[in-house]
């Protein structure tokens, strides 16, 4: 975790992006808050171990691993700095998991100066619901039917409130983002640009609309989450007063396979 941040704050943020990524499709196993959407994000489809629980590791694992048999799905295991008990990810590795999508969860601990960037010529910011933005992001990724339903599913059944935005240039949709606010915290999600569109500093513009009309509605810090890798993304969130908070990984059997 990145000490410049105070630990009361990442907690609350990481507390956030799970509030924010729920399925109607979760259980709990012994302290561990297990989903299995059939959905695209894998923070909606892994083992969250966020609790030391009572039962040895290797039991837990395998009752883990029994859901998602049931569901059809490959097992994967979210590691964070605060996952119970501290010692799991070694216990995977020795367990044959291997280690995958590096992220981090980037933070702005002060929106009190987030200003709008103007909107180029032609573009316009638009509202919209939720399944419609599930299925516009769905577009622009190539994701499949199912996918873009499940996105839609959990969206609409979210604990938090969503807001959903397109950014159409000349009438088209080009860019598109959406923010869950809680508790004085937004988070900003599913920020993706259509190809055809990119170069032109479009998520950076959407970004600080979003940021803005969040500040003015009380909200006093940010965060989002974004590949380690994903270098042209994190420069655009480092412009917007982005810093790296923490980070996590994931670990699968067969990483391919999830």
């Amino acid at each position: 975790m990145n000490p410049a941040f105070s630990a009361t704050l990442l907690s609350r943020v990481e507390d956030a992006g799970l509030n924010a990524s729920a399925p109607p499709q979760q259980r709990w196993v012994d302290g561990w808050l297990v989903r299995f959407s059939a959905g695209k994000a894998k923070r909606a489809r892994c083992v969250n171990a966020v609790a030391a629980g009572r039962m040895p590791v290797s039991e837990r694992l395998a009752a883990c691993e029994q859901v998602y048999a049931d569901a059809g799905l490959p097992m994967i295991v979210r590691i964070t700095p605060f996952t119970l008990p501290s010692g799991l990810d070694e216990e995977l590795v020795a367990q044959g998991f291997q280690r995958f999508d590096d992220t981090r969860v980037m933070v702005r601990a002060d929106l009190g100066t987030a200003a709008a960037l103007a909107l180029p010529a032609g573009a316009t910011l638009l509202s919209v619901g939720l399944d419609a933005f599930a299925q516009t992001v769905g577009t622009f990724r190539g994701s499949p039917l199912a996918q873009r339903q499940a996105h839609a599913e959990r969206l609409l059944n979210a604990p938090v409130p969503f807001s959903a935005f397109e950014l159409r240039i000349d009438g088209q949709p080009a860019s598109c983002g959406q923010m869950a606010a809680e508790g004085g915290l937004v988070g900003l999600y599913d920020v993706f640009t259509e190809p055809a569109f990119r170069g032109q500093g479009l998520a950076r513009v959407l970004c600080s609309q979003l940021l803005a009309q969040a500040r003015a509605g009380g909200a006093q810090h940010s965060y989002l989450q974004v590949e380690g890798d994903n270098h042209a993304a994190r420069s655009v969130y480092h412009r917007l007063g982005f810093t790296d908070g923490y980070a996590y990984h994931y670990r699968a059997r067969d990483p391919a396979a999830a």
